[in-house]
């Protein structure tokens, strides 16, 4: 079961970069990542973890992708070939903020 979600996660990462990239308009000069999905085991629904350069950027692009998630939804939809698909929630990625804090203190550990 756990592979199977697995692959979902992926297959979702997969074709909602995709959209992202060709049918989204972000704030200019902004890299946004879709970082990792996680789709609960019943596949109702899926949370989307999203990473910005810069990274102050994180909220302006996830009111854009709020308020397009209807539309994104329906791409989504459109695309794959399952069933249930999962309702798609975007979220601020934390955890990459977490490891860049960590190498920092590992550096500065280094240097000492």
């Amino acid at each position: 079961m756990a592979n199977r979600i697995e692959k979902i996660n992926a297959l979702i990462k997969k074709e909602l970069s995709s959209i992202l990239l060709k049918e989204i308009d972000f704030p200019k000069d902004v890299l946004t990542t879709i970082t990792r999905v996680e789709a609960v085991p019943n596949l109702s629904e899926a949370k989307v973890y999203i990473s910005t350069m810069p990274d102050g950027q994180t909220d302006k692009v996830r009111e854009v992708l709020e308020k397009k998630v209807y539309y994104i939804q329906q791409c989504l939809n459109k695309r794959l070939k399952m069933r249930p698909i999962p309702k798609i929630g975007f979220k601020k990625e934390e955890k990459t903020r977490q490891a860049d804090r960590v190498e920092e203190l590992l550096e500065q550990l280094k240097k000492e």
